[in-house]
């Protein structure tokens, strides 16, 4: 049986990203093992479940669902015996789940505030690790959930400006300036390798743009300029810690 699996190939960056820093900074116990397994299964679980909404093969993306959906819970119930209170977070998700329901009801699920929605709800998982190391969100935990936003911000401008805005000029400086805001907040709030680990995205934004790149391309691109941010934050957390 072929795997239905998403198609929006920067979703797994933002599933594994947030989650692991969380854990670096938290400290790694095994019952993050079963727990990235149960998120990771999760996710895949909201993928046909969000197509649901569509209202087409219903039974094809409820049968998917439901594949994912078990083995997910069952993974989770894990770090969810360990810290009962973790339960809070995945709740926290929910709201930012039912906006990107609305927007693939709607079909529209290109829309910015689609994809920030998804953003948040894969950062929180961030907190949710960390949380599981240490008992309580520390300062540590807050940095990974910011950061890991901020960063999937700037990937989801700069690929709109290179696919579907790519003859927007707005689009373009949005982009720019925001990465540049993105190395000036770090360096103004003192956490000069968390503006290290965004000039690779500043330099990809600008030398890129206009560039006729492939979507392939472009993808392999980001998983290049993703591994750069995780390695660098990784710097970034263990001198914190």
């Amino acid at each position: 049986m072929k795997l239905f699996l998403p198609k929006q190939h920067g979703a797994w960056a933002m599933t594994i990203i947030p989650f692991w820093l969380g854990v670096i900074n938290g400290g790694f116990m095994w019952q993050h093992i079963p727990f990235f397994i149960g998120w990771l299964l999760l996710y895949l679980a909201t993928y046909p479940m969000l197509l649901l909404f569509k209202r087409k093969k219903i039974s094809f993306y409820a049968k998917w669902t439901a594949i994912y959906m078990i083995p997910a819970l069952i993974f989770l119930l894990v770090p969810l015996v360990t810290m009962p209170s973790i339960i809070y977070f995945g709740l926290l998700m929910i709201p930012f789940f039912i906006i990107n329901a609305y927007y693939t009801s709607q079909n529209k699920d290109r829309a910015l505030m689609n994809d920030f929605s998804a953003i948040v709800a894969f950062s929180i998982a961030g907190l949710a690790s960390s949380y599981l190391g240490q008992g309580q969100v520390t300062a540590g935990a807050i940095l990974v959930f910011s950061v890991s936003i901020f960063f999937f911000v700037g990937c989801t401008f700069y690929v709109k400006t290179m696919i579907r805005e790519k003859r927007n000029l707005t689009f373009k400086w949005i982009s720019w300036v925001y990465h540049i805001l993105l190395l000036v907040c770090g360096v103004i709030f003192g956490y000069w390798i968390v503006a290290i680990a965004y000039i690779p995205s500043l330099v990809r934004a600008m030398v890129f743009y206009g560039k006729q790149l492939s979507p392939m391309k472009i993808g392999i691109y980001e998983i290049v300029n993703s591994a750069i941010f995780f390695l660098v934050m990784v710097i970034q957390l263990i001198i914190l810690n």
